[in-house]
């Protein structure tokens, strides 16, 4: 039986703007967990029978140790034991190091990206590392055999030359009229920034960015995606910058329809 695992990456060492994201794992697994709600999908899996999700508590750094290789063996350890990981950030840089886990595991490989940023700089004021930067990282190591990033809606000069210098396909806000059927022929990795969403809807980010997406457009395209789905990070949210916890809510409910949809494995 699959297991879908939650695991914390609480790192925003490489945040260019403001800090607070390494805070999110656990204010996102209190609303997970929250009486207040059910552990139900939409796709009506439970979450919350046993041996379904479970909580593999945070990565742990420490000075002696690249931060990189640590989030890097920590995810493959439960990887490759043919299980699914759903990390939680921790800002976007932690992706880099999560999707070389996963491709140890996985010969080929497709990544759905949503954000309101390309986060494909070659690099941001001169750390490669940034999390403006790990899609440039994980192109050039050939990590992924395609990317698709959809909501973005801040694309700089240098970011659109670097997508067609990786053969990204974007999908951007302003051409985001209908849903798109996304279909995938590898594994699937979906990254989400939760600054792809309206900042209406989630304000607890670092960089927002007006005209964004709604938490049911999210919701729609996951479901809707063609090919299974192996694993997720949802990534950016900064409870520094949250209100009422509403992020946080947001947040948790994309954790559990990702989740949901990686058990039921099609489309629907």
């Amino acid at each position: 039986m699959i297991r879908v695992h939650i695991l914390g990456v609480p790192n925003d060492d490489n945040s260019s703007f403001l800090k607070g994201a390494a805070e999110a794992p656990s204010n996102i697994r209190a609303e997970l967990f929250s009486s207040a709600y059910n552990m139900w999908t939409e796709t009506g899996v439970n979450l919350g029978e046993p041996g379904v999700l479970n909580d593999a508590g945070d990565v742990e750094f420490n000075r002696s140790e690249d931060a990189w290789d640590v989030i890097e063996s920590s995810v493959f350890e439960l990887v490759r034991i043919g299980d699914r990981v759903i990390s939680l950030g921790g800002d976007h840089a932690i992706t880099h190091p999560v999707v070389k886990a996963f491709r140890h595991k996985y010969p080929r490989f497709g990544t759905l990206h949503f954000d309101a940023h390309p986060d494909i700089y070659h690099e941001f004021e001169g750390n490669p590392r940034s999390h403006a930067s790990p899609f440039a990282r994980i192109m050039e190591e050939k990590l992924a055999d395609r990317l698709v990033q959809v909501g973005i809606r801040a694309a700089t000069g240098h970011q659109r030359e670097q997508w067609s210098r990786f053969g990204v396909e974007a999908i951007e806000m302003r051409d985001l009229k209908d849903m798109p059927k996304i279909r995938f022929e590898t594994p699937i990795y979906v990254s989400l920034d939760m600054d792809a969403l309206d900042p209406a809807y989630a304000p607890g980010v670092s960089h927002r960015e007006p005209g964004g997406m709604s938490p049911r457009q999210v919701i729609n395209i996951i479901q809707a995606l063609e090919g299974t789905v192996v694993g997720a990070d949802i990534v950016e949210y900064n409870p520094r910058q949250d209100i009422s916890n509403i992020t946080a809510t947001v947040a948790a409910k994309l954790l559990k329809e990702l989740a949901g949809r990686i058990l039921c494995r099609g489309a629907l």
